[in-house]
């Protein structure tokens, strides 16, 4: 099969660690953007790409790119993409797309374009006045950045951060994909303790577990290509079980704590469904009295902002106490606590050691780690 450019949008600030994933899959010419990975493979990387990547949002399939500053150029460009190679006569394909820094900004004219032309090139290879639309979906992505038009397939659905194991959450839970770019910033590898004092849902202590367990986080749910005619099915089967070929056994330390006894029970709810029930625990704990045991270990953490969960001075209350029961913590522990607090380090009590910006959904965050 003819390579494929693969396109993986990120949450900013992600892009690096997307970047080294793609590379450890064998993926060719990894190009690190803003916001998005590219890169070079066949159709068996895209089953390999969903089922592996822990940190990227979703995985496009790149058709075309060309200048578009009008909506003549835009349907003509749009015109020129072989969609019959992709969309069979019954399949669904719906457009949506964004617009920026560019002479077209309307969207729903730019949908309306795009499908137009999709439309009346797979109508004249089928030989139909009007298509069913009745079959598998092949969503139709858009993309103008300053008059440059890239057009995509969706090959996953809903975003990799749905893994299928949090059918039901808290208030305010943390992205799947963020919260797994924080363990691995933390450098856990499944040897050494690992803390969540606040857990809320269980995400982090989740996606340490997954981790550790070195278990791909897209094998418990489907997605949107695994029904694609076109794209053998034996890749899917095959890049599964590469993945479960991949996983590690093993007995892990790993624990999330909430003062909360609904978190705690839904916390564990999730990690059911993420079968790893028996590699995570999580206690209804308060964090005045957080302790941590042994020389090694890293704590990750996601305490309330004050701006959706709890009033900003309980917030700030809380990251005192932290602050306070950080000097418990022995000092070969790695610390990494995210939050949308600007002065969280001034209530914590202590400057931290690196700080990285980065998005918990739309919320503009810092990522602080502390190691004395």
């Amino acid at each position: 099969m003819k390579p494929f450019t693969y396109a993986i949008p990120c949450l900013f600030g992600l892009e690096g660690l997307v970047g080294d994933e793609v590379r450890r899959l064998g993926l060719e010419d990894v190009q690190v953007g803003n916001g998005r990975v590219l890169c070079c493979g066949t159709g068996a990387d895209l089953p390999r790409l969903n089922l592996d990547l822990r940190c990227g949002e979703r995985v496009l399939l790149q058709l075309a790119s060309f200048p578009a500053r009008s909506f003549e150029a835009l349907f003509q460009g749009a015109s020129a993409v072989p969609w019959e190679d992709f969309v069979p006569r019954d399949g669904q394909f719906p457009v949506k797309g964004h617009a920026l820094d560019s002479q077209l900004h309307s969207v729903p004219d730019c949908q309306k374009i795009v499908k137009k032309a999709a439309a009346e090139r797979l109508g004249r290879v089928y030989g139909l006045n009007r298509l069913p639309e009745t079959g598998a979906k092949y969503q139709i992505q858009f993309a103008i950045m300053k008059d440059q038009c890239t057009l995509y397939l969706d090959t996953t659905g809903p975003g990799l951060h749905k893994r299928g194991y949090r059918a039901v959450g808290v208030e305010a839970p943390l992205r799947e994909t963020l919260a797994a770019a924080m363990v691995i910033l933390s450098r856990y590898r499944g040897k050494d303790p690992f803390r969540d004092p606040f857990c809320g849902s269980g995400t982090i202590a989740i996606e340490a577990a997954l981790i550790a367990r070195n278990r791909a986080p897209g094998l418990e749910r489907s997605f949107d290509a695994q029904k694609w005619r076109w794209l053998d099915a034996k890749y899917w089967l095959d890049a599964a079980g590469e993945a479960m070929d991949k996983e590690f056994d093993g007995a892990y330390d790993i624990w999330g704590g909430d003062i909360d006894p609904k978190a705690v029970r839904i916390a564990r709810e999730n990690a059911v469904k993420a079968g790893v029930e028996d590699i995570v625990r999580f206690d209804e704990a308060d964090v005045k009295k957080f302790q941590c045991k042994g020389e090694y270990g890293q704590i990750v953490t996601n305490p309330p902002y004050g701006e959706r969960l709890l009033e900003k001075e309980e917030a700030e209350a809380l990251y005192r106490t932290f602050g306070e029961v950080y000097h418990r913590i022995p000092p070969k522990w790695r610390v990494l606590v995210i939050t949308s607090h600007p002065e969280f380090e001034r209530f914590f009590g202590r400057r931290a050691e690196k700080k990285r910006k980065l998005y918990n959904g739309m919320i503009k965050c810092d990522l602080y780690q502390f190691a004395r």
